[in-house]
């Protein structure tokens, strides 16, 4: 039996893209595998959130997951921040991975736009304001570090199959890398 790992960010209304996208297979794949769903919040909160929202967020999440047909006999939902070994592990992580490599995942220089420094030739990174520009306000740690925290969250669990959006692909080819480092 395979372990899969799957999650989505809590950031508002579960719509018809999520559940054609994502619930709608993982009731599938519950049948023959271990699965393991995530309410990623942690990730969420790489760009600001409002508290209140997010707390109501989670709890909509995981009742969507299971009116949408997610059997708790059969899978385990968790909320990402209920686990302390996800950030654990990313800090753990996060010390074997090359900035180069962060420098190189193009999701973050599309949520920050053109305005970061994101992967310049000098390898400073994002939010180098050094120039005496000003910093763009969506860059920071956390959504730069945010593909370590996702190789923690699939390594913690040693996932066999871990089912993702087009988006997300760089991010998996990363944690391969990471894993192998």
């Amino acid at each position: 039996m395979k372990k899969v790992f799957s999650g989505i960010q809590p950031t508002g209304n579960i719509h018809i893209g999520n559940y054609l996208g994502a619930i709608k297979n993982w009731i599938t794949l519950q049948n023959d595998n271990e699965c393991l769903f995530g309410v990623m919040n942690l990730h969420a909160i790489t760009l600001k959130q409002n508290p209140v929202e997010l707390k109501n967020n989670i709890l909509k999440t995981v009742a969507t997951y299971i009116a949408c047909g997610l059997d708790l006999k059969k899978s385990k939902i968790f909320i990402q921040s209920d686990v302390p070994e996800h950030l654990e592990l990313a800090w753990v992580l996060g010390t074997l991975t090359p900035l180069g490599w962060l420098n190189r995942m193009t999701q973050f220089k599309d949520k920050v736009g053109s305005e970061s420094s994101a992967g310049s030739a000098d390898g400073a990174g994002f939010g180098d304001d050094s120039s005496g520009e000003k910093e763009n306000k969506n860059a920071n740690l956390g959504l730069y570090s945010y593909p370590v925290l996702m190789a923690s969250d699939i390594l913690l669990y040693k996932a066999d199959y871990v089912p993702v959006g087009e988006d997300q692909k760089q991010h998996l080819e990363l944690t391969r890398d990471i894993a192998g480092a």
